[in-house]
Order: structure tokens, then C-alpha cells, then sequence
């Protein structure tokens, strides 16, 4: 198995920034990619970004597109989520997630990962 423990949610005004960790640990040498997912009250889980676990290749939701910038430390087993210029429609819980599939096309759908972490909310103010 491989857990996820996420950290760096919280408070922050229209225009700020705040920069989520996702430490793994487990069976970590399974994984081939991470991803992140946000939900908000009332909506479904929607895809925000994702890395490759070799190569770091990345991968983005059209509304996070160059203002959101997804990162690993392999060493560290710990991927990172930047969040630049955040709005308040950003506001939800967000949780990060492993997947063993190599098929970097799949990493923007939720069925496509075997892992997820408990969550971190994020809350921006206008």
C-alpha cells in the first residue's frame, strides 16, 4: 500500500498563493504517477494536475493553466502543488493521489489512481 498525507491547505485572499505538499510513503516504487483533485461543496471530484513520477511530465486542468504549477522531489517522495493567483472559485478540499498505470493519458481521470490521501481544504476569500 502507499500513503498519502497532505499539508499546506488553508486561508488565503483573491490573488494569493499557497503551495500544498503530498508526502507518499509505502510502497512508493509502484507508483508512476501523482496526481491532484479538488472538490467543492456540492460538486464532483474534477481533476487539477498531475506529474509522472519518472520524466516529470506534467499535466493540467484547463482553469489551472498557468497559474498552477505541479512538482516532485523523488528523493523526498513528495509532490508539490503551487497555487498562484488563486480565485475563489479554487475553494474546495483538495487531495492528492498515486497510480501505478503507466499510461500517462489516464492520469486525469480519479478511477485511474489506486491511492488517495485525506484531503486538505483550501479556502479563497474575495
Amino acid at each position: 500500500q502507499v500513503q498519502l498525507v497532505e499539508s499546506g491547505g488553508g486561508l488565503v485572499q483573491a490573488g494569493g498563493s499557497l503551495r500544498l505538499s503530498c508526502a507518499a510513503s509505502g510502497r512508493t516504487f509502484s507508483t508512476y504517477g501523482m496526481g491532484w483533485f479538488r472538490q467543492a461543496p456540492g460538486k464532483e471530484r474534477e481533476f487539477v494536475a498531475a506529474i509522472s513520477w519518472i520524466g516529470g511530465r506534467t499535466f493540467y486542468a484547463d482553469s489551472v493553466k498557468g497559474r498552477f504549477a505541479v512538482s516532485r522531489d523523488n528523493a523526498k517522495n513528495t509532490v508539490y502543488l503551487q497555487m498562484n493567483s488563486l480565485k475563489p472559485e479554487d475553494t474546495a478540499d483538495y487531495y492528492c493521489a498515486s497510480t501505478s498505470s503507466g499510461y500517462s493519458g489516464s492520469y486525469y481521470y480519479s478511477n485511474a489512481y489506486d491511492y488517495w490521501g485525506q484531503g486538505t481544504q483550501v479556502t479563497v476569500s474575495s
